[in-house]
């Protein structure tokens, strides 16, 4: 078996109830995204100066989705170019939100992460089980993975 079907497999034990999931299916994304606003909203003048062609999206949140993309590309190909159409659209967002309301992008991705969680661990409340991560960071990074592999799985795309 793949390193990502293990995986995928482990991280889909505890979360099998129907509530759980919805939540996860609302809250892993917006989680992903406050993660990627917080970062993009770094100061990343070194970044803009060393790579101007890339405007508002040289900032530190584009370098650490490289990284962690790099991660999804060691555990399914086809996966990683779900994780970077998704990845980008984080960073459109969080740079429409940097320009929409100035200053503002940090306190607003603290807000979604902290709401967010709580409804996670709501969630896992409901499931009767911990959550994944509590037994190995890597499962941080899974849970967008999973709900990636459902949208593939239902189009019909192998992951």
């Amino acid at each position: 078996m793949r390193k990502i079907d293990e995986l995928l497999s482990e991280y889909g034990e505890s979360h099998q109830n129907d509530t759980n999931k919805l939540i996860h299916w609302i809250c892993v994304p917006c989680i992903f995204f406050s993660i990627v606003g917080l970062i993009f909203s770094f100061p990343s003048s070194f970044l803009s100066e060393l790579l101007p062609f890339m405007g508002y999206f040289a900032n530190w949140a584009t370098f650490a989705l490289l990284i962690i993309l790099f991660y999804y590309l060691s555990l399914s190909v086809s996966l990683t170019l779900g994780m970077c159409l998704f990845s980008v659209f984080c960073l459109a967002l969080a740079n429409f939100l940097a320009l929409t309301f100035p200053g503002k992008l940090a306190f607003i991705s603290i807000g979604i992460f902290v709401i967010a969680w709580i409804l996670q661990f709501y969630g896992h409340k409901i499931e009767g089980k911990k959550p994944s991560f509590l037994k190995d960071l890597q499962f941080l990074m899974i849970g967008p993975a999973w709900l990636m592999h459902f949208i593939y799985k239902r189009i019909g795309i192998a992951y």
